[in-house]
């Protein structure tokens, strides 16, 4: 039997799947947790991807191992390896201003959107240099290569397996680190940078160093069958590195989208992306026009506020998502009015990275547990159907999938605001899933073993994604 290794390296865990190569089934698994915040040092990566390595048995008898991890943060590494500063993730807003400037310095959003396929807003990585050269200047002027979480994990691994050290949490956690032209990447990944072209299949050095003052050491980006190395890592034999790639790229593989999908994904951020045969460029902004990592493309569009809308629901009912989902059950469809816009951290698309979440419709007969989470579930729904309708698609399948997707509320609701049928996966890490599916493409050909989905049908409800347009309005203008 042939093992593979897929990583989930997402803003709040590390998964890992240890998967058969041939058939996908789960041999193993394990998780460790990352630290909140919207800027991490990526040893804290380093060191939960070690911890969840190890309880799931490590990768002594793994033929092959691919890392995914959360687009677009900005990993800045100075001549010698080491980090120059904690990385910035997606999700912080700081560089709102650096994008608007850099936008307009370019000529306006179809400009961008016509140069790498994206109009760049503050979770794109070259806002995020922008930034740093303002603001930081000591620190830009020390970063000799720039790369993305999941580029330099798979660094980290490829140094950790170099070393010839049988797998151990403190074996590696302080392995090696390679040279620094060593640093690879992905088109899927790459294309969320802001300075990497899907259609061209190339970095737009131009942008970066209009952007940052200069050019630093960029990842090679590799193509979706390439290896990023093979080494051995103290066991019977040698341990294939794929390419890697983003965590919504992955999550397509995992799922095993296919052209004609729509997938909608509920994790803290909330992502409606296709798979397409040819680049998008969306002037408007709305629709990041990525590859995938297959050779094809994926418009995305993306939301900040997703499960956490949830979450924060559930907190202040005092209750858990389980019962959450039930007290949503228990109300009537659209809250009796009770409408929530859930911008709990600023918001993607729309871009109005500043807004916070509001209520609206607030009335004695509105002001119950059951009432709100019923408007949270809604509001969440609403913000990813803005989001399916930028893509101006008709899809054959909407696939649901994601934590939130675990909601029965959420299943149950989603096509009263979606106005079509949804297609449910079985529940499943499929980030890592993904990943581990691109490892196994190193060793065999895989096969896609078609799994049973659940769908779910019922009546749109047209004025609840109204009053919710209504509630948007004053935060629009």
């Amino acid at each position: 039997m042939t093992l593979v290794a897929g990583v989930d390296s997402s803003t709040q865990s590390c998964k890992v799947v240890i998967r058969e190569a041939e058939t996908g089934a789960l041999v193993r698994q394990g998780r460790a947790s990352h630290p909140d915040g919207t800027e991490v040092h990526p040893s804290h990566w380093w060191t939960a991807l070690l911890r969840a390595l190890d309880e799931a048995g490590g990768l002594d008898d793994v033929a092959a191992v691919s890392v995914a991890g959360q687009q677009h943060g900005m990993v800045c590494l100075d001549e010698s390896g080491e980090v120059v500063r904690e990385a910035l993730l997606w999700n912080d807003t700081r560089s709102a201003a650096a994008a608007e400037q850099l936008v307009a310095e370019l000529g306006g959003p179809q400009a961008w959107a016509d140069a790498v396929g994206s109009v760049p807003v503050a979770s794109f990585t070259v806002t995020k240099l922008r930034w740093l050269a303002e603001h930081e200047p000591d620190n830009a002027r020390r970063t000799a290569a720039v790369c993305l979480p999941h580029d330099w994990l798979t660094w980290r691994l490829m140094g950790a397996l170099a070393s010839g050290v049988p797998f151990g949490v403190e074996a590696w956690q302080d392995a090696p680190r390679p040279p620094l032209d060593q640093l690879v990447t992905d088109r899927g990944d790459a294309s969320g940078t802001g300075y990497w072209s899907p259609a061209t299949g190339a970095y737009r050095t131009d942008l970066l160093k209009a952007a940052f003052g200069a050019v630093p050491l960029l990842p090679r980006v590799l193509g979706p069958a390439e290896e990023a190395g093979t080494a051995v890592a103290g066991g019977p034999g040698a341990v294939l590195i794929a390419p890697g790639t983003g965590d919504n790229m992955a999550a397509a593989l995992g799922v095993g989208a296919r052209p004609g999908d729509v997938v909608v994904s509920l994790g803290t951020s909330g992502t409606v992306f296709a798979v397409a045969g040819a680049p998008s460029a969306d002037a408007t902004g709305a629709v990041a026009g990525f590859a995938d990592a297959t050779g094809r493309f994926l418009p995305l569009v993306c939301t900040l506020n997703a499960a956490r809308v949830l979450d924060a629901a559930a907190r202040m009912a005092g209750v858990g998502l389980d019962e959450l989902s039930d007290l949503a059950l228990r109300a009537p469809a659209g809250a009796d009015g009770l409408t929530l816009v859930p911008y709990l951290e600023g918001e993607r698309t729309p871009n109005r990275p500043t807004a916070s979440g509001s209520l609206h419709g607030l009335t004695l007969a509105t002001s119950t547990p059951a009432h709100l989470a019923r408007a949270a579930v809604e509001g969440m729904l609403c913000g990813l159907a803005d989001a399916l309708d930028a893509l101006d698609l008709r899809p054959e399948r909407v696939l649901l999938i994601g934590g939130a997707a675990r909601s029965e509320a959420v299943r149950r609701i989603a096509p009263t605001i979606f106005g079509v049928p949804i297609t449910v996966p079985p529940p499943g890490e499929y980030v890592a899933d993904g990943a581990a599916y691109q490892a196994a493409t190193l060793v065999t050909t895989p096969d896609r073993r078609s799994e049973e989905t659940e769908t779910y049908e019922a009546e749109a409800i047209p004025e609840i994604r109204t009053r919710y347009t209504r509630a948007t309005a004053h935060i629009l203008d």
